[in-house]
């Protein structure tokens, strides 16, 4: 047999995965490609100024200040927040992830040979937790760290994981893949995470997680733990989604992503019983939107959606990675069962259009809107806050924390449906109404499918 590290390259142009076959293989080291990568591995720390709450609700009592004096105001205090990021152009592009800098004021990284620069956030995408920085000025030609082909990775393969955890300075973990396509995890819209026992800490985030050629493979985020700390468990957003927002922040800083123009439901044991499956498998299409890309590709209702080009989907969330992660424009194949048959529908990628502009307005002060804003209904709206496409009228984009809106607990995405009897159809309808006065508001959201009737002294 060859040695491991002259194994013959397979058709894809992957090495063929090969066991040590002697103790010499075994004493083989991972510094040749640690060397390699680190440069381009860097410590991110975002900072914020906070005003602290009050410590006493006296503050505002001339008795209380000749004893104290302003002791008890609210003070502005600085908050730092720590992660790692990656160098992906050498022109001083780097990736990161949006929690690690998340309401930052300032952003400073810190590279491998201590030099330290400002940098400014190019772009932020919350769907996927992925953020793009820039370091300021010209900080001359830096180490890249190409990115890699998630899809070649195997269940197995040793990877490489690179941060700064804990603040202890950049460290190297080794592990290997444990699993793929994990849509469970709960920490973005896209759920397809690669899942690693390379130990992932806090102040990893961020980070690079890397095969043995030295290329990136995955963009360390998140961690399944019980302590605090690393136990085996970590995920990490593959480098298909991570070159996707790295084009996007090279090209005017604008994500647009293909819209599907349906509604997916996962399928359980009772629905893949009751559509002849041997096993769950796939996405059931729920609901589809009139001239839509799915409607004109002849998707319908009741369809089983279990290939996206030619690669299994087990459920919607691995359907919405393999979908977003194709090119605008092209036009990609999927796998369908539909009544028992097979068959194979195409659909031409194209984004979610904005038929309606959204106007966004924020609601009048002194009601209970107050913090709220308010955005026209639209396929591209409804795609972003996750409501049905068939829905039209008004939606809550934001709400401000801890306002009045937030106290009577509106959240983003829910529909406007009446204010004190009048249906709500646009923003400034939605506005002219919020500026009224009422001593009982009357109101109906629908969140989540469901209308709900709330009624509020005014």
């Amino acid at each position: 047999m060859r040695p491991a590290a002259h194994a013959e390259q397979a058709d894809a142009g992957r090495p063929v995965a090969q066991v040590p076959q002697s103790a010499a293989e075994i004493k083989l080291s991972f510094a040749p490609v640690v060397k390699k990568v680190v440069p381009a591995v860097v410590n991110v720390y975002a900072t914020r100024m906070i005003t602290q709450n009050a410590v006493s609700p006296f503050f505002d009592d001339p008795f209380f200040r000749r004893f104290f004096g302003d002791s008890g105001r609210p003070r502005p205090r600085m908050e730092q927040s720590l992660g790692s990021g990656v160098i992906v152009d050498p022109d001083g592009t780097i990736v990161t992830n949006v929690h690690v800098i998340k309401d930052a004021d300032k952003v400073k990284v810190a590279l491998a040979d201590r030099r330290e620069f400002d940098a400014d956030i190019v772009l932020r995408d919350d769907k996927t937790d992925l953020a793009v920085l820039k370091i300021r000025g010209n900080p001359g030609k830096l180490p890249v760290l190409p990115i890699g082909e998630s899809d070649t990775l195997e269940v197995g393969d040793i990877v490489l994981a690179v941060g700064n955890p804990f603040g202890v300075g950049q460290t190297v973990t080794q592990g290997i893949v444990s699993a793929l396509a994990r849509t469970q995890v709960g920490v973005s819209d896209y759920q397809f995470f690669i899942q690693t026992d390379a130990a992932i800490n806090p102040g990893n985030s961020g980070g690079a997680l890397v095969d043995m050629a030295g290329r990136l493979v995955g963009i360390n985020t998140a961690i399944f733990s019980r302590s605090g700390g690393s136990i085996g468990i970590g995920f990490a957003i593959p480098s298909d989604m991570v070159r996707l927002v790295v084009d996007a922040a090279r090209n005017g800083g604008v994500i647009r992503r293909p819209w599907l123009g349906a509604t997916l439901q996962s399928v359980t044991a009772d629905i893949a019983d009751g559509l002849g499956l041997d096993r769950p498998q796939g996405a059931l299409v729920t609901d589809v939107f009139a001239g839509g890309p799915a409607a004109e590709a002849g998707l319908k209702v009741g369809d089983l959606v279990v290939a996206v080009d030619g690669v299994a989907v087990d459920d919607p969330e691995a359907f919405g990675y393999r979908f977003v992660t194709k090119p605008l424009g092209s036009r990609v194949p999927l796998d369908v069962v539909r009544g028992g048959a097979k068959m194979r529908l195409t659909i031409t990628l194209v984004t979610a259009p904005e038929s309606v502009p959204r106007d966004a307005r924020k609601l009048a002060d002194g009601t209970p809107f107050a913090g709220a804003t308010v955005v026209n209904l639209s396929p591209a709206v409804s795609e972003e806050l996750k409501v049905p496409a068939d829905r039209t009228g008004v939606a809550i984009s934001a709400v401000d924390s801890g306002s009045i809106a937030d106290q009577v607990g509106f959240q983003p995405g829910d529909i406007l449906v009446e204010i004190n009897g009048a249906r709500v159809k646009s923003t400034k309808q939605a506005a002219d109404l919020a500026a009224g006065r009422a001593s009982v508001w009357r109101i109906a959201i629908e969140r989540n499918g469901q209308v709900m009737q709330i009624a509020l002294r005014g």
